[in-house]
């Protein structure tokens, strides 16, 4: 859709003396559709957790009991728990409100005659906004003035074309939350936040509401599961109980000890806390997630999409290269034009105060090549907006009783509207593609005059006449051979998605080291293959060229329905569908379109691409660290809820040595543990050597929970060993109670430090840097020592003195139940051989 040329008069725009005043009246411009999470809102949510339900109900019973030592003691594991459970919440929250602050989209105002950029939240009626192709629109808006502007309604009316809007007739109202389609305009605030018709219809423009994630669903089935076993063993033991003692009370309090004991509500928690705090950990480096959920597609990305222009290279253009049609010469940048027009119209065709590194370059060449220094550039009346496939564009300017256009476009776009014929045609694209081979982006120049001052529908109706070729040079960014050679090293491919010529493509990737088969395929070959032969090719080709958005979007559907965990870059508004439809979409966010960074999971602050790979590293880091919490808990686990079942089960003369006082300590070292002290885990040195993940795997890859399970088992088996033993030699229950919750204890200590690494021994992580991990050995040693040594504490746990061998008996037992990881790392652990069985 083609337009006239906005001329905006004098405005100014609000006093910035106002402003508070109107933000005062006004408030805010977002959304108040929810009430803030608030302290009184966290309790409420951990009161409902069923750890706390049960704690509350053993609470109960030891006080009918008339145990009101113990009734106490639960009261105080009750307000530890919550402390935790508050403290971890509280943490996520502020690093996702953080977080938000990052994201939070930008929008160019005029206050007091000064074109600034603020954030749309400060956005206040009366301000005058300038939106262009590309942005979204963030508060309801009076259009000022307007060219070839068409914007995307469909989130208020649901329709999906685009509505022509203009300033002179009804249909002069664009409202928060729709997309510029199309052109430009100045509009002033008539409406934010909710007072918005968005606002009124109760909808909201956050596009970061998701579906839960894959691995989501798999640790709230496994969590579930293992729920389901606690609720079945708890109902087995109450009746066992029940049955041999008679007491129903004290059956259920036992029941309870082991349903405690099965449930694993430290996964949960530690799966948003790893999250959270991981997108805010790399908001700090400039990489901003727009949902904590990236993060676990960030360590299993395994293709990459690149973008060329402003991601391999500079964004930075120079004109090289000039071709002259009617003189049928080149002119390289260094000399002068000659009375050649074709960069006249170059920049005729380009925008007076042009944004765009190819335009700003354009100017720059041909005010280097005017003799005179400066030329008073035409009034423009007219202009066609870029568009088309391939596409152009127009400028109209008015001379002495006649018009001008300009064009400029894509070579194939150009020479078929100036009607060459073949031979000519086929001379011209020869000298592009030669150029093309250089590195150089060319494009075609073309230009017309008319009398009338009616134009056309299209651009394309013009007498046209070709004038050249502009070939112009973009470096690539001087660090991107070693951040690729990083890519390719971690086992993620690379694919070059552009829409250069073909042998600019191929230049470039030999210029930055990216191999393969540079084969190449086109925008128009992909649209038209067959869905198989898609799949295939997009799995057996490097480069793609000439591309489109419609395309971009096609090629990275079919990496994901090849089962890749595919990332896009872009910055463009032409990049926001293949951002939007790949799994990881990643903006550049100081040079991108407004449109790319919404569309995007992943933005870049400074265009950095070696960030990328930061990214990928810290994915993998948080993703690695999240699964040694998780099996950690199912090993330490394991061993306790066998302790509490199987004498029960098999008849042994102590059935019952823990009660939940016991279990709910071990809880509150376990949980801390978990979704703390692994959290803070530094990423291990292999972790981008190794290959990623698959879509739709499993949890845990080959051997690593049936690892997990032997781990949990073979603690299990020491435990109940010293537990019959124990018994066999004639000590009382407390003597045994004593030994077996020593071992359990020292256990979870060994087991904390052996699962720092799957692959390491612990010579080696002895010296990864946690700063927590003085904490978590001198809290555990604590304990150990207070509920030994301290009389009131130790009666409470039911607990006796015992002899210095028998505690060394404990931690002998321990020892060899856990270390022994320790010596398969060291002596037997061989990379992509599973210990427990054969890879399918």
């Amino acid at each position: 859709m083609a337009g006239k040329v906005i001329t905006i008069g004098n405005i100014t725009g609000l006093p910035e003396s106002e402003i508070p005043v109107l933000r005062q009246r006004y408030g805010k411009n977002r959304f108040e559709l929810e009430k803030q999470r608030r302290l009184l809102h966290v309790l409420k949510d951990i009161i409902a957790e069923p750890m706390f339900i049960l704690l509350m109900i053993a609470c109960s019973i030891y006080f009918m009991l008339g145990q009101p030592t113990e009734g106490i003691m639960m009261l105080v594991a009750i307000c530890f728990v919550t402390a935790i459970s508050l403290y971890q919440d509280i943490r996520s929250t502020k690093a996702l409100q953080a977080l938000k602050k990052y994201t939070e989209p930008e929008v160019t105002v005029i206050r007091d005659s000064v074109t600034k950029n603020i954030s749309s939240e400060d956005l206040v009626p009366g301000d005058v906004m300038i939106l262009e192709e590309g942005n979204n629109v963030p508060a309801d808006a009076t259009i000022l003035q307007e060219n070839d502007l068409s914007v995307n309604e469909s989130i208020i009316t649901g329709e999906s074309l685009p509505v022509e809007k203009h300033e002179h007739t009804d249909n002069n109202i664009i409202y928060q939350g729709t997309t510029i389609n199309t052109g430009k305009c100045y509009a002033i605030v008539t409406a934010t936040g909710n007072s918005t018709i968005l606002g009124k219809l109760g909808k909201t423009i956050d596009t970061n509401v998701t579906s839960k994630t894959l691995l989501q669903n798999q640790v709230n089935r496994f969590v579930r599961s293992l729920a389901i076993f606690g609720i079945i063993a708890f109902l087995l033991i109450w009746l066992i109980n029940y049955l041999e003692s008679g007491m129903p009370v004290q059956s259920l309090l036992f029941a309870l000890t082991l349903a405690m004991a099965a449930i694993p509500e430290e996964i949960p928690v530690a799966f948003s806390s790893f999250m959270a705090l991981g997108a805010w950990q790399m908001s700090k480096l400039g990489i901003i997630t727009r949902q904590p959920q990236t993060i676990e597609n960030l360590g299993t990305v395994d293709v990459i999409c690149l973008d060329k222009t402003g991601t391999i290279t500079e964004n930075k253009m120079t004109v090289k290269t000039i071709y002259d049609y009617d003189k049928d010469i080149l002119i390289d940048s260094g000399e002068r034009s000659n009375g050649s027009n074709v960069l006249k119209f170059a920049s005729l065709a380009s925008e007076n105060e042009p944004f765009d590194p190819m335009e700003t370059a354009i100017k720059e060449a041909f005010r280097s090549h005017n003799r005179n220094g400066h030329v008073e550039q035409p009034a423009q009346v007219y202009e066609y907006p870029l568009q088309g496939t391939p596409p152009m564009m127009t400028h109209i300017y008015e001379g002495s009783g006649f018009y001008i256009a300009a064009a400029k476009g894509a070579p194939e776009r150009i020479l078929k509207v100036c009607g060459l014929n073949e031979q000519e045609t086929a001379r011209v694209n020869a000298i592009a593609k030669t150029q093309a081979q250089n590195g150089f982006r060319v494009i075609g120049i073309a230009s017309a005059t008319r009398i009338e001052k009616d134009f056309p529908g299209t651009q394309d109706e013009f007498n046209w006449k070709f004038e050249g070729l502009l070939c112009l040079y973009d470096p690539p960014k001087q660090y991107i051979s070693r951040v690729l050679k990083q890519i390719t090293g971690a086992h993620i491919a690379i694919k070059l998605v552009t829409g250069d010529f073909a042998e600019t493509a191929v230049t470039i990737c030999q210029q930055v080291g990216i191999t393969g088969n540079l084969t190449y395929v086109t925008g128009e070959q992909v649209m038209q293959m067959r869905e198989d032969d898609l799949k295939k090719t997009v799995e057996e080709t490097t480069l793609f060229v000439r591309m489109f958005p419609e395309a971009k979007r096609v090629v990275v559907n079919a990496l994901k329905a090849n089962g890749h965990i595919v990332a896009m870059t872009g910055d463009g508004v032409n990049d926001a569908p293949a951002l939007r439809s790949s799994d990881i979409g990643i903006a550049l966010g100081k040079k991108g379109a407004e449109i790319a960074r919404q569309a995007a999971d992943l933005i870049i602050t400074d265009d950095d691409l070696s960030k990328v790979t930061e990214a990928i590293k810290h994915g993998r880091k948080t993703f690695s660290n999240l699964k040694k919490a998780i099996r950690y808990i199912i090993s330490i686990h394991i061993p306790i809820i066998l302790t509490a079942s199987l004498p029960v089960l098999l008849g042994w003369k102590y059935p019952n040595i823990f009660t939940p006082v016991h279990v709910i300590f071990l809880e509150l070292i376990m949980g801390p543990t978990c979704s703390v002290f692994f959290e803070r885990e530094p990423v291990e040195d292999k972790v981008m050597q190794l290959p990623p993940g698959k879509r739709n795997t499993g949890l845990f890859a080959q051997d690593e929970l049936l690892i997990s399970i032997f781990q949990g088992l073979i603690i299990a088996v020491g435990t109940l060993w010293l537990y019959y033993f124990s018994m066999y030699i004639g000590d009382s229950i407390n003597e045994t109670r004593t030994l077996v919750f020593t071992t359990l204890i020292v256990s979870n200590i060994f087991l904390t430090f052996t699962n720092r690494s799957f692959t390491e021994n612990i010579f080696k992580t002895i010296h990864y840097k946690n700063n927590l991990t003085p904490w978590v050995l001198l809290i555990s040693l604590s304990f150990l020592a207070v509920i030994h040594l301290v009389p009131p504490v130790r009666n409470v746990f039911g607990l006796v003195p015992v002899h210095a061998a028998r505690l060394f008996l404990c931690v002998n037992i321990a020892l060899l139940t856990v270390g022994w990881f320790e010596v398969y790392k060291t002596h037997l652990y061989k990379p992509g051989k599973p210990l427990l069985r054969k890879r399918r």
